[in-house]
């Protein structure tokens, strides 16, 4: 019988759970999800689960449960992933994950292969799917000859229709932490029409792109923080257009761009008296003293907001205005932030949300002087606020994955990501099988 250790049971695992439980029976698998909220794994449960509270940083612990086990899929957050890869190399289990690889992870690629045993991330949606689509268009535009001129991706967790109801259009579905502090470290870049272009973060979200998906409407695109690093992953040298981004909903990145400009996204450094201070107070904490303007009056002027803005709309539903008080101690500008959007962009318990990819491929074909447009798109909603479309496209892709491994399907050996075809062909060919399928759109452009 082969045993499975889960380890981390947060928003995104419910689907990888369900579909590695509807084929532990067919294949005799035992499986385990550990966690430190036990609540929160056996919510996610069947009886036939082995359930334990887990602590990655118990070190005795860590060892006995990868020792027992076959396979390890790691749902932790990413900065706690090299500490169960190196547990996985003491006792020479394969590791998946749907976290970017890190450098500590490519560090052990050597000792995994001598090892005989797969480190295989970026297993989810973005990174992921993204990685799996982009590559079967990619490969088969090569392999008929044609030369790739442009290739950008967008992707995007949003809600669905029926759930969008807040002037953001837009609700929790992943690590909101990841959401306040999306954009920073670092300039976007990317290149276009053989240029390199840089984005600073403070202009990020005024630099946006409409995108049109026929039946789901305009989304607004803005710059992921490094393209550049997607030439080499996805074998893009010499391509004049390589850009990747980030999807929103229309007026979103405009009035986000409000507390970039404030300085409310920064993480590094803490205030004073955060427990005690309202959220009026942290908006009034970035602008100018006044002893008779109005915080809302003065945020408005200071950022050069008109009276008839939707930006004011979205910004006065967050209740940054109101005397509501943060609780939170010595917290810097981004954890106070994300303590106010958690509070309203609540998913509730009949939400459905809606994952949203998009690719645009421009190739000359051979021999003929037009160039041909090729857009790709996938659109997913989710089933409620637990069966998201984030936990399907994440966990979906992972629990395929490791099925193959168990199987004997995927034998590969070391550190990879899923950008070549013994990996990418057969999952999303089951992808289909949930409904995860892209539409694809193809005119000649003029040359």
């Amino acid at each position: 019988m082969k045993k499975i250790l889960i380890i981390g049971a947060g928003r995104s695992s419910s689907v990888l759970i369900r579909y590695l439980e509807e084929n532990a029976q067919k294949y005799s698998w035992e499986i385990t999800v550990g966690d430190n909220d036990i609540q929160s794994v056996l919510a996610k449960v069947s009886p036939s689960v082995r359930t334990i509270t887990f602590d990655v940083f118990n070190e005795k612990q860590l060892n006995e449960e990868v020792q027992r086990a076959d396979i390890v899929v790691s749902m932790l957050p990413a900065r706690f992933h090299p500490i169960v890869a190196l547990a996985c190399l003491r006792y020479s289990r394969s590791l998946l994950t749907a976290s970017y690889e890190s450098p500590e992870i490519l560090e052990m690629a050597t000792q995994a292969k001598a090892q005989g045993i797969l480190f295989l991330n970026e297993m989810g949606v973005d990174p992921g799917i993204d990685h799996m689509s982009a590559m079967h268009v990619i490969d088969r535009i090569r392999e008929q000859g044609h030369e790739l001129k442009c290739f950008e991706s967008f992707t995007g967790g949003l809600m669905a229709p029926e759930s969008d109801n807040n002037p953001w259009n837009y609700k929790i579905t992943w690590n909101p932490r990841n959401v306040v502090l999306a954009g920073q470290g670092g300039p976007a870049r990317f290149i276009q029409e053989g240029t390199y272009k840089y984005i600073p973060y403070h202009r990020l979200f005024r630099r946006t792109e409409v995108i049109d998906i026929q039946g789901y409407g305009k989304f607004e695109g803005y710059a992921n923080r490094d393209s550049l690093k997607y030439i080499e992953k996805y074998n893009l040298r010499g391509v004049p257009t390589v850009y990747r981004g980030t999807l929103r909903r229309p007026g979103f990145c405009r009035a986000w761009d409000v507390f970039v400009q404030l300085g409310a996204t920064d993480d590094s450094y803490t205030m004073n008296n955060t427990e005690e201070m309202t959220y009026k107070e942290f908006i009034n904490s970035f602008l100018y003293y006044s002893r008779e303007d109005p915080v809302k009056t003065k945020l408005y002027h200071y950022m050069h907001i008109d009276q008839d803005s939707d930006v004011r709309e979205k910004l006065e539903w967050l209740g940054i205005f109101d005397n509501t008080k943060i609780g939170l101690k010595n917290a810097t500008p981004a954890q106070i932030l994300e303590r106010i959007i958690c509070n309203k962009w609540v998913l509730e318990p009949g939400d459905k949300d809606m994952l949203v990819m998009w690719h645009k491929f421009i190739f000359h074909q051979a021999n003929q002087q037009k160039p041909t447009l090729l857009t790709t798109s996938l659109v997913v909603a989710g089933d409620d606020s637990v069966n998201t479309a984030m936990a399907k496209t994440v966990g979906l892709p992972l629990g395929i994955a490791t099925k193959m491994v168990l199987t004997g399907q995927i034998r590969l050996e070391g550190v990879y990501i899923p950008t070549i075809k013994e990996i990418y062909e057969p999952i999303l060919k089951e992808l289909e099988n949930y409904n995860i399928v892209f539409r694809e759109k193809s005119v000649e452009l003029l040359p």
